[in-house]
C-alpha cells in the first residue's frame, strides 16, 4: 500500500506542476497567435485545467475498466472546485470573494446546475433512458445543452471577459518567449499531465482494493482532489495578480467541461450507456454539486458585504459544510449502491 500511496503522490506533484505550465504557455500561445485572449484564453484555462479528467476518464472506461472511478472524478471534481472558491474567500482579503464579483457568473453557474442535474438524474433514473447503441440519451443532451451554454455565456458576457484578461495581461508579458518555444513547451507539459492522469484510474483501482474503500469513494475524494489540482493552482494564481473573476470563471467553466466529460466517456466506453454500469452513488456528489452552486449563485445576487468567520463569508462557510457533507455521505454509503 505504501508503495501505491507514492506513486499517488508522484502523479499529484507531476500534476500540479504541469499544470501550472500548460496554463501559462497556453496563456503566451493565445496571446501570440493573435486568436482572442478574452474567449480563448477562458475556455483555455477551463479545458486545461480539466485535462486531468479527461484523460482519466477515458484512460477509466476504456483500458483500466473502472467506470466508477471515472464518474467519482467527474462528480468529485465539480463538488472540489465549490470548495476552491472557499480557498479563494479566505484569500481575497476582507471582503467576501462574490461581494464584487461580476454578475454574469450567475449564467455558467445555472447551466452547471442543469447539466450536473441532468446527469444526477440519469444515474438513478438510468433503466427509464433510452440509449443509441452503446450511448445514452443523456449524452447527446449533454453536448449540446454544453454548446448551448458555451455560446451564451460568451455573448453575455465578452466584453466583461476581456476585461478580466487584460487584468492579467498588466501581469503577464511574453515579448521575450518565441511563439515556437511556447508550443514545444506547452506539449510537453500537456504529454506529462496525460501520463500523469492515465495513470491514476489504475492507482485509484489498486487504493480501492488496498484500503477497502470502494472505486466510488476513492475516485470521488483522493482521485477527484488530484485531477482538480490544476484548479486551484491556476485560481490561485489569479487571485494573486488580483484577477478573481478570471479565477470564478475557471471553476465554473471546468464544472461545465466536466460534465462533457461524462459524455465523452460514454462514447468511449464498450459495454453499454456509462451511467448504467455504475454506482448510483454518485448520484450524492451529484446533487451536492447542484446544491453547491446554487448557493453560489444567491450568494452573487444577494453580496455579502462582510466575512463571517476565520476570514470566511457565510456563503463560503456553506460550501465547506457542503464538500464535508458529500464526504460523510459517500463514505456512509461506501458499502451500497
Amino acid at each position: 500500500m505504501v508503495l501505491s500511496w507514492l506513486e499517488f503522490i508522484l502523479c499529484a506533484a507531476l500534476i500540479v506542476v504541469s499544470g501550472t505550465n500548460l496554463s501559462r504557455y497556453g496563456d503566451v500561445i493565445a496571446e501570440k497567435t493573435g486568436l482572442g485572449r478574452a474567449w480563448i484564453g477562458l475556455i483555455l484555462m477551463a479545458s486545461v485545467t480539466s485535462l486531468p479528467e479527461l484523460i482519466a476518464g477515458i484512460s477509466s472506461v476504456a483500458f483500466a475498466n473502472t467506470p466508477d472511478i471515472a464518474l467519482g472524478d467527474i462528480m468529485g471534481s465539480c463538488v472540489f472546485n465549490l470548495a476552491i472558491i472557499s480557498l479563494m474567500d479566505m484569500l481575497h482579503g476582507p471582503t467576501p470573494i462574490f461581494s464584487k464579483a461580476e454578475h454574469g457568473h450567475v449564467l455558467s453557474a445555472g447551466f452547471g446546475v442543469v447539466l450536473i442535474g441532468i446527469a444526477a438524474v440519469s444515474i438513478l433514473a438510468h433503466d427509464l433512458i433510452p440509449s443509441f447503441g452503446v450511448v445514452g440519451l443523456y449524452t447527446p443532451a449533454i453536448m449540446v445543452i454544453y454548446g448551448i451554454g458555451i455560446r451564451s455565456v460568451f455573448l453575455f458576457d465578452k466584453k466583461k471577459i476581456a476585461a478580466f484578461v487584460g487584468e492579467i495581461a498588466v501581469a503577464a508579458r511574453y515579448d521575450h518567449l518565441p511563439t515556437r518555444t511556447a508550443v514545444i513547451k506547452y506539449s510537453l507539459n500537456a504529454l506529462v499531465i496525460v501520463g500523469a492522469a492515465a495513470w491514476l484510474p489504475f492507482l485509484g483501482n489498486r487504493l480501492a482494493e488496498e484500503t477497502g474503500l470502494g472505486q466510488s469513494f476513492v475516485g470521488t475524494i483522493f482521485i477527484a482532489l488530484t485531477t482538480s489540482l490544476p484548479e486551484v493552482v491556476v485560481s490561485v494564481a489569479a487571485l494573486r495578480i488580483g484577477a478573481a473573476d478570471m479565477a470564478i470563471a475557471n471553476l465554473f467553466g471546468s464544472n461545465l467541461f466536466n460534465i462533457f466529460i461524462l459524455a465523452i466517456d460514454d462514447l468511449f466506453y464498450p459495454k453499454g450507456p456509462l451511467l448504467s454500469h455504475i454506482s448510483q452513488n454518485h448520484a450524492t456528489p451529484g446533487f451536492m454539486a447542484v446544491i453547491m452552486p446554487g448557493i453560489a449563485m444567491v450568494s452573487l445576487t444577494y453580496r455579502l458585504e462582510k466575512k463571517a468567520f476565520l476570514r470566511l463569508g457565510w456563503d463560503a462557510l456553506a460550501l465547506i459544510f457542503g464538500y464535508i457533507v458529500n464526504i460523510y455521505f459517500l463514505y456512509t454509503l461506501r458499502g451500497r449502491g
